[in-house]
């Protein structure tokens, strides 16, 4: 792609492009990002940005092939940049879009397209474990079959992605009615929709659940994808999404050994105003301080969140066999189970956490060992 037009002015470089699309540099920007700016091998900044002044400036720029070079006012340096660099890393209006994550959210209907992976080509081809990680990225669940019948099988899988996260349930966690439970989850009730752990200060990113037993009469498991959810909300209530995109609430567990709290709001947006996070669980939800002009509109806004999540339309059933695991991401999408009956038969579910950081680590990764970019 080329270079069509460019012009200076007094704090930025306007390029218009071949395609049509326009991008601004900012000078300071451009200089903070010359490839010398860089160590060599580790790729690390090593540019000392107070070392040139606010007012640096182009003295030329010139167009040499695919390569735009600038020289500068101070420090008789030059800097060059690809095309390809300048347009990866535009940051202006016309490539919004292209930095935006490859994300598709969906309604009930998925329940006949989840992706799926297999055990044993998951665990020894980092192709296969690509595949199934794009699908995973892209939807916020994914299903992996003929898992082994074993505590250790959920942890060495997870383990193909990254490292665990501990929290105060510990490393894993067994998912099963006992006589003292410290949670819903560790009863044969209904668990209605939720995401784990809002009250932690970073709650879990994406979360394992390898089925080993499930015998019972009951117990099928829930999901649904927040992001749709709140698609429909932002267009058809906008007011109740500012609310909850805006407004913290406070979010609480305790137990004899633990008194975990933190304010959060429900919905979290990145820097292009995309949903990137839904933190939602009304059990774990503390008791509201918000300002009291605000508190009555953001329980209407809440109740319609609540409301909506129960929406048939948005919600898929599966139910889990042994060696079935499911895989979601816990920021996004909700899950929860019907009601079982222990003395049908054993209901053992055991979980992880792997956070998004690791995930998308290992994700830019394989993409690059597999020929396909970062």
């Amino acid at each position: 792609m080329g270079i069509q037009d460019h012009y200076l002015d007094e704090q930025v470089l306007h390029i218009t492009w071949s395609d049509g699309k326009r991008s601004k540099y900012h000078y300071l920007w451009l200089r903070d990002n010359c490839s010398s700016a860089f160590h060599a091998i580790t790729e690390e900044r090593t540019f000392d940005l107070l070392s040139v002044s606010d007012d640096i400036r182009p003295t030329a720029v010139s167009i040499d092939g695919d390569k735009l070079h600038i020289d500068w006012s101070e420090g008789d340096h030059r800097s060059s940049y690809s095309f390809d660099w300048l347009r990866k890393y535009a940051y202006s209006v016309d490539f919004a879009q292209d930095r935006s994550g490859r994300v598709e959210s969906w309604d009930k209907r998925f329940v006949d397209v989840i992706p799926q992976g297999e055990h044993e080509a998951i665990m020894h081809s980092d192709a296969a474990l690509l595949t199934w990680m794009e699908d995973l990225a892209r939807y916020g669940l994914a299903l992996v079959r003929n898992m082994p019948a074993t505590n250790e099988a959920v942890v060495e899988t997870a383990e193909r992605i990254g490292y665990l996260r501990r929290t105060n349930f510990g490393l894993t966690f067994d998912v099963r009615s006992v006589p003292k439970p410290s949670n819903q989850a560790y009863t044969a009730d209904a668990l209605p929709l939720h995401t784990d752990l809002p009250n932690h200060e970073t709650p879990p990113g994406y979360q394992f659940l390898h089925c080993l037993n499930n015998e019972s009469s009951g117990g099928e498991s829930i999901f649904v994808d927040g992001f749709r959810v709140l698609e429909d909300i932002r267009v058809n209530a906008p007011e109740a999404f500012e609310l909850l995109a805006n407004q913290q609430i406070p979010f609480r567990f305790h137990d004899d050994d633990y008194d975990i709290r933190e304010h959060r709001p429900v919905i979290s947006l990145n820097y292009l105003g995309e949903v990137t996070e839904l933190k939602y669980n009304a059990h774990l939800a503390d008791i509201f301080d918000l300002p009291e002009d605000v508190m009555h509109e953001y329980y209407l806004a809440y109740r319609l969140l609540m409301r909506q999540l129960r929406d048939p339309r948005y919600m898929i059933q599966l139910r889990l066999g042994g060696g079935d695991m499911v895989v979601f991401d816990n920021r996004r999408v909700l899950h929860g189970r019907r009601q079982f009956d222990p003395s049908t038969g054993l209901r053992h579910l055991r979980g992880t956490y792997v956070d998004r950081t690791e995930f998308r680590s290992r994700l830019r990764v394989l993409r690059r060992t597999q020929g396909q970019g970062n």
